[in-house]
Formats: structure tokens, C-alpha cells, sequence
């Protein structure tokens, strides 16, 4: 079963590099010409999400400067104890919905630190993958279409990233605790 995956991950990219241009040369599509036109639209887009991420970034940069990060994780500190979760995770459930690589960069630091079979490497590992850059996600895409009010979304996205923090933790714990 595993060789077949494999097979089937080393294959996909270039079956499908070579079948969609096919694909579009079969049904008369001028494949250059929308790839062209594509590159524009999304060159643009990129050009209208810049004073977006900016302004993520020195929100992000604000918020860890100023000591609020520490301050928070040093007063949760008693009580994550007391439900045998590592602390050191903390800042990492903070940083997730805010920031994709400054939350990678820390959860690379954590695994050098304690290594990726500790109990904090094996949350940090699950919270990456269980949890969603919901900020970076709502300030980007968002602002790239024209979103004013993403009130529903903020929450929901928000509220899902607390859940998956905590059932990271529960999981993690109960299964290598």
C-alpha cells in the first residue's frame, strides 16, 4: 500500500503539468494567452494585498515587542501546569491565527530545543497542522476582493483555531501521555 503511495505522490505533479495544458489544447483553448492573462490578474492581486500584509506584520511585530506575548504566557503559566500542558506551547496557540511562518519559526524553535519526540514537539507539530492562519487568511484574501466586513468569518475562524489548539493538546496527551 505505502509503494503505491508513493508512486502516486511522485507521479501527480507531472501527470497533471502535462494533462491540463492537453486538456486545454483538445478543447481549443489558447493555453498561453490565459496563462498571460491569469499572471496579470494575479500580479495585481498581489500588488492590492502589500499595505494588507504590511499592516499584519507590524501588528504582529507590535504585539511581541511589547512584552504583551510574555506577560500573557507568564500569567497562564499556573494553570496550564495544572492540566499538565506544557507552557512553552502557549505562544504558539497565539501566534498560530496571526501568523504562518513567525508560528513555523517557533515551532522549528521549540523542535531544536526539545526535539520532535518530546511531548511539546509532538503539540507543536499537531497544533501546525490542526490549526488555520485565520487573521493572515481574513486580512488577505479579504482585503484582496474587497471584504469590508468579515465580522462571522473573524469568529468562526477564530473559534475554530481555539478548538483545534485544545483538541491538539487533548490528543497529544492522551495518546502519549
Amino acid at each position: 500500500m505505502l509503494g503505491w503511495i508513493n508512486l502516486l505522490s511522485a507521479w501527480a505533479v507531472p501527470v497533471m503539468i502535462t494533462f491540463i495544458p492537453l486538456y486545454a489544447y483538445f478543447k481549443r483553448v489558447p493555453v498561453y494567452e490565459s496563462f498571460v492573462d491569469g499572471a496579470k490578474d494575479g500580479f495585481s492581486t498581489a500588488i492590492g494585498i502589500i499595505p494588507h500584509l504590511v499592516g499584519m506584520m507590524v501588528a504582529i511585530s507590535v504585539f511581541r515587542a511589547s512584552g504583551a506575548l510574555d506577560f500573557f504566557v507568564g500569567w497562564m503559566t499556573p494553570l496550564l501546569e495544572s492540566l499538565r500542558v506544557p507552557p512553552e506551547v502557549l505562544p504558539l496557540g497565539i501566534l498560530r491565527p496571526l501568523t504562518g511562518t513567525g508560528s513555523l519559526a517557533f515551532t522549528t524553535d521549540l523542535i531544536k530545543t526539545y526535539g520532535p519526540d518530546s511531548m511539546i514537539g509532538r503539540i507543536a507539530s499537531t497544533v501546525q497542522g490542526s490549526t488555520d492562519t485565520t487573521l493572515y487568511v481574513l486580512t488577505v484574501y479579504f482585503g484582496a476582493v474587497g471584504i469590508k466586513n468579515g465580522r462571522y468569518a473573524l469568529k468562526v475562524g477564530l473559534f475554530s483555531d481555539i478548538i483545534g489548539f485544545i483538541a491538539a493538546i487533548c490528543v497529544c496527551l492522551l495518546l502519549f501521555s
